[in-house]
């Protein structure tokens, strides 16, 4: 096999903007509009006081409520604080109803088609499943309902489902962004890897995620190949058959997606197995749950994935306030620490006020949709996990990629980021550029990024 040239690798990831240990600002080097500022003026003109109704759907059962719970909590937190100022404009008070995501898609599409028509929601968010977005959102463009996607991270929704969007936004970073992540980050960390496993959940998010790590690592690592692939069931509790299948392949690292309960399950399993002292692992949401869901028996040195988008720990101490201030909040409201969908949950709520706030400043009065719509276009915003940029073309969020590896801290309970050891890189080189040409119908059809890893990524890069 060929071995992967170590100049170009290192000139490449160089090209991309790889920023390695915890200085900095996550964002900081994404170019976006002037960011918003909360308004301080009184609201202009006549403003109802009827309530604002959202509706919050995420996993509430299951095992993928280690990442649901965290959503609604983020939610109720951000809807307490606007509310403690009078709500919306000062007047609107939010009010909730929330559904759970576990029911599946069909049952997802019909709670959303009811709680448009019979609970006159003003705003549907929430949903976390990579499954489910894709079937709500054209729903969502048809009932003309305002929603604000939390994650439901898959590039089919703007690719495939709604490639025209008015209605509908994503605040979390596509999932492309995930599997080129880890794969910067485990060339980064274990350049001299040649034979890779994969442990994926068999539908779109594990099937998209080994495609874009296998695209991008083939280029940063030539000469690598698969050993073995599998592809459990989302909410599987038994791996011991995928494990053993995955020890007898005799990888140097194992690439895995699996995520949320499943993925504690599995890791507490390999630890069984022995499996974590046999190879390196990389994965895109091991740090994804709920902090406390992980126990001090997590192995350190994972690349510990947080879906491209927020640990708690980073940005940290006195250098990016908001996050600090949002956490200790946090904590202090639920005893515990967020996760990114905690965050992008709060963060989806304090947007749409800002939007509000902008439009009213504009024209006076309550805006309507079409004019909230028109200020969350191309809106910048300072967050918590740093600067988040909504693309006017496709409505989707954008903030710049960043994951780290697995350390015990003596400061928590629980694994966190090695404060050393966090890779940073500028979501505008590892996301395909605007109206980059779009996949065929089907969710089996590659996506734009995939295209554009194979035909230009790196060359378009630096």
């Amino acid at each position: 096999m060929d071995k992967p040239n170590t100049v170009d690798r290192r000139k490449f990831l160089s090209a991309l903007g790889v920023t390695v240990g915890g200085v900095g600002v996550a964002g900081a080097s994404l170019i976006a509009p002037q960011v918003v500022k909360a308004a301080t003026e009184p609201a202009k003109g006549k403003i109802p006081d009827t309530p604002y109704k959202t509706g919050h759907m995420t996993f509430l059962t299951g095992p993928a409520a280690v990442l649901g719970d965290p959503s609604l909590k983020g939610h109720i937190m951000a809807a307490e604080e606007i509310n403690a100022q009078g709500g919306l404009l000062g007047k609107r008070k939010i009010e909730t109803i929330t559904a759970d995501e576990a029911a599946g898609t069909d049952a997802n599409v019909k709670e959303l088609r009811r709680m448009k028509l019979e609970g006159k929601i003003d705003l549907f968010t929430g949903v976390i499943s990579s499954g489910n977005t894709p079937a709500l959102g054209p729903v969502a463009e048809e009932l003309s309902l305002l929603t604000m996607f939390v994650d439901g991270c898959t590039d089919f929704l703007f690719d495939v489902a709604v490639p025209n969007p008015k209605y509908t936004f994503r605040l979390t970073n596509i999932q492309s962004a995930d599997g080129i992540t880890a794969a910067i980050g485990a060339a980064q960390a274990w350049p001299q890897t040649r034979k890779i496993a994969h442990l994926h959940p068999d539908y779109s998010y594990g099937r998209n995620a080994s495609e874009h790590f296998t695209l991008a690592i083939e280029r940063l690592l030539p000469g690598t190949q698969v050993v073995s692939e599998s592809w459990p069931k989302l909410g599987t509790t038994d791996f011991t058959s995928h494990i053993t299948k995955i020890l007898s392949s005799e990888p140097d690292l194992l690439f895995t997606s699996v995520w949320g309960g499943d993925y504690v399950a599995w890791y507490k399993q390999a630890l069984r197995y022995g499996l974590f002292d046999k190879m390196k692992v990389a994965t895109t949401l091991a740090f994804g749950v709920a902090p406390h869901a992980l126990g001090k028996d997590h192995p350190e040195g994972v690349l510990a994935g947080v879906h491209s988008n927020y640990h708690f720990t980073y940005p940290g101490g006195d250098r990016w306030p908001i996050n600090k201030s949002f956490v200790q909040r946090y904590f202090k409201r639920w005893n515990e620490y967020p996760n990114f969908q905690s965050e992008g949950s709060y963060v989806t709520l304090h947007m749409l006020k800002a939007a509000i706030e902008r439009a009213n400043k504009l024209m006076g009065g309550w805006p309507d949709d079409e004019m909230i719509i028109g200020q969350l276009e191309g809106m910048g915003f300072d967050t918590p996990s740093g600067y988040l940029y909504i693309r006017p073309d496709n409505h989707q969020g954008y903030k710049d990629a960043v994951t780290g590896f697995s350390k015990n801290n003596p400061e928590y309970p629980f694994p966190t980021w090695d404060q050393n050891r966090i890779i940073t890189i500028p979501i505008r080189n590892i996301t395909a550029p605007a109206n980059w040409p779009k996949p065929g119908k089907g969710h089996n059809e590659s996506t734009a990024a995939a295209n554009w890893i194979k035909t230009t990524w790196p060359k378009s890069v630096g």
